[in-house]
């Protein structure tokens, strides 16, 4: 892919931003980037991450707790203060584990998000995009039913009817 700055060089570095629920990409070479003045910055390892997150907030009730501390995987042995130690995780079981103490973690990282939703590739007919707005809504009109929170269901309710109006 070309740089869309120069249209010459090979695009090295590519940006993508979410405003508004607007996706918009922006493909540069090294060259142009830096005359643009943006910085590039390569990805932190998730040890990293983790490790950074624990250092910032070291003394967190969720993980000094006598209960915690006694917390150790059945499978592989792990404590949490190996994830201290290692800033990762011995097996798959230790997300089960260690559900409570990591729960608050997991919501700083992903902006109180718990739940992985999925990408939908921009190249997506609009159609097909609507159609799984509308099964994420359909959702979210259930959990808010389920926990008796009518002012939101009556929302998504709402949203919903003209979702449908709109694919019409």
């Amino acid at each position: 892919m070309q740089c869309q700055i120069c249209k010459n060089n090979e695009a090295t570095i590519h940006l993508t931003e979410i405003s508004n629920g607007i996706r918009s990409e922006l493909h540069l070479c090294e060259y142009c980037a830096a005359e643009q003045q943006i910085a590039v910055k390569n990805q932190l390892p998730l040890n990293e991450l983790l490790s950074s997150l624990l250092a910032a907030a070291p003394e967190e009730e969720q993980f000094t707790s006598a209960e915690t501390r006694r917390l150790k995987c059945p499978v592989c042995g792990f404590t949490l203060e190996h994830l201290r130690n290692a800033s990762l995780l011995g097996c798959p079981q230790d997300y089960e584990v260690f559900a409570q103490p990591l729960l608050p973690l997991i919501e700083s990282i992903h902006d109180g998000k718990t739940l992985h939703c999925g990408k939908v590739p921009s190249t997506t007919p609009k159609r097909t995009k609507n159609q799984i707005e509308l099964h994420s809504l359909k959702l979210k009109l259930e959990q808010a039913v389920k926990k008796e929170d009518y002012e939101l269901a009556a929302k998504m309710r709402d949203q919903i009817a003209e979702k449908e109006k709109q694919e019409n």
